[in-house]
């Protein structure tokens, strides 16, 4: 099974303690989108998991615990644009912590596990 973390919501950038608290327990709870009383119970076990794909435009808030996914395959699809406040208002500064984070990143974990995302294409 691959784990697809945080199409929803960037959870690397907003909620990571939350997942480093899910990987501890061993499982999550996903809500289905279409039936709100549907919830189905995800095992998180090292056994069950093929994969993470981590979606984020920010991935700080994991970089100092990577080392907790070291019995996971993972990689990380990274938004980066060179949109302003305007369009990304919560975001650290992309030149100052972000470009670094991303180049921190592949340095960490190696460049073919970083895919860099160029989303949404904004036509003015």
């Amino acid at each position: 099974m691959i784990v697809s973390v945080s199409r929803r919501t960037d959870i690397p950038a907003c909620y990571s303690d939350w997942f480093w608290n899910r990987l501890k327990e061993g499982y999550v709870l996903v809500r289905n989108p279409m039936n709100d009383r549907q919830v189905s119970r995800i095992s998180l076990n090292p056994r069950a998991v093929d994969g993470f794909v981590f979606w984020t435009k920010n991935p700080l808030p994991m970089l100092r615990r990577l080392e907790e996914l070291e019995e996971y395959p993972y990689y990380f699809q990274f938004t980066l644009t060179p949109y302003g406040r305007d369009l990304e208002p919560g975001l650290p500064s992309k030149r100052e912590r972000l470009l670094p984070a991303f180049i921190a990143l592949s340095e960490k974990i190696g460049p073919d596990r970083v895919v860099w995302r160029y989303d949404p294409i904004v036509f003015i």
